[in-house]
């Protein structure tokens, strides 16, 4: 019998078209060689053109799933994504604060299309509950706006604004500078070592669920055993080449492939 691989939870929404959400959480865990879980947030009705809609499970329905994959299965890593609410919030960082597990907080805001998956009362739970139990929180441009007020304009405001998010707990911040204007940058920061990781900017729309699939690849290298900046530097590797190979789906933004390397 073969020995079980590492394992990692996801705890996000579900996206109908595959692109992001659990759907690409969990295509990002098996290209790394790890075992999946995951523990459904929300549903989205969704495809290459925008989110049509959302509706919320019941904080019990949340609460039931982690405890049936944590108190079993357990978990070398946990990710989470989009939690729509600030009950579902609150619910799923009261469960998993205390653990010793690694937390890799993916702060879901809008989808790629600019459609809000986070109630705007939320944010506060967030701030305060979420962040204070993650070991990593990856916020993009928008997301670091949206929790601190700091506006990142150019390559000299990521580390304000990195320290404007630890400011409220979490272990690292990594600051997700893909749409800086001069190139792409992202910050990595702890309060005292900074680590920054630059990308080629590719020429190519279809880019949906780079988020998603970013945070998964990290929580999944931590799995694997790797240092936090080890893995970082791991998943935006793999990120990168998920970009590049991404393919057109649909008559919109269309997903990166998660599946690249097996098809080089």
């Amino acid at each position: 019998m073969a020995a079980a691989p590492p394992r990692v939870l996801t705890v996000a929404g579900s996206d109908s078209g595959g692109g992001a959400g659990i759907q690409a959480d969990l295509k990002t865990m098996l290209a790394l060689g790890v075992h999946g879980m995951s523990v459904i947030c929300a549903v989205t009705a969704q495809n290459s053109l925008g989110v049509q809609g959302y509706w919320e499970l019941p904080p019990e329905a949340v609460e039931a799933q982690l405890d049936s994959v944590l108190d079993d299965i357990g978990a070398q890593a946990i990710k989470t994504g989009m939690l729509a609410s600030s009950v579902l919030v609150e619910t799923v960082a009261a469960k998993l604060a205390g653990r010793g597990i690694p937390v890799v907080v993916d702060p879901v805001g809008v989808s790629k299309h600019g459609d809000a998956l986070l109630a705007r009362d939320a944010v506060d739970a967030v701030r305060h509950k979420l962040l204070p139990v993650a070991s990593l929180v990856t916020p993009n441009l928008w997301e670091v706006e949206l929790l601190t007020g700091v506006r990142v304009e150019s390559e000299a405001d990521l580390p304000r604004a990195a320290e404007a998010v630890k400011a409220f707990g979490p272990q690292w911040v990594l600051i997700k500078g893909g749409h800086l204007p001069d190139r792409p940058v992202d910050l990595l920061y702890d309060g005292t070592d900074t680590f920054t990781f630059t990308a080629e900017r590719h020429d190519n729309r279809h880019t949906h669920g780079t988020g998603c699939t970013l945070a998964s690849a990290i929580a999944s290298h931590l799995a694997l055993g790797l240092a936090l900046p080890e893995a970082v530097a791991a998943s935006k590797e793999y990120v990168t080449g998920a970009i590049a190979a991404g393919f057109p789906l649909g008559a919109g933004i269309g997903p990166v492939d998660h599946a690249w390397r097996t098809r080089r």
